[in-house]
């Protein structure tokens, strides 16, 4: 079940609110679609952010896969405890497996990205 709480793109990032933080990982969708993750290559933290814009690289077993970033802001913080334990997106993809925090996200940005039930309809169509 994708969690109703957080917005989605189309390339399988998801978006979560708190405060006037946006928390970034990827959806339990594209780490099931990766396979059994191996290495994530973090940004570096007070690096700007484009929408749409890399944001760096999660490798697995299958293949390599660029992340890009939903929305723009500065890089606050990163989940470091990925450097030692990459698989824990496999198993907790929407608490533990996030990736980045940034800040000063646009809401119109926000706006744009899908709510769980339209991004559960777009990965149907895949």
């Amino acid at each position: 079940m994708t969690p109703a709480d957080r917005k989605y793109g189309k390339s399988h990032e998801w978006v979560k609110i708190d405060g006037d933080i946006a928390i970034i990982g990827i959806s339990d969708h594209a780490q099931e679609t990766l396979g059994d993750i191996t290495f994530v290559d973090l940004p570096t933290i007070g690096q700007t952010l484009e929408k749409g814009g890399e944001c760096g690289v999660i490798e697995s077993v299958k293949a390599a896969s660029d992340l890009y970033s939903p929305i723009s802001g500065d890089i606050t913080e990163v989940n470091t405890a990925l450097e030692e334990e990459p698989e824990i997106i496999n198993k907790d993809p929407y608490e533990g497996g996030w990736i980045l925090k940034i800040k000063g996200s646009k809401s119109e940005e926000l706006d744009e990205l899908l709510d769980s039930e339209s991004y559960d309809k777009s990965i149907q169509k895949e």
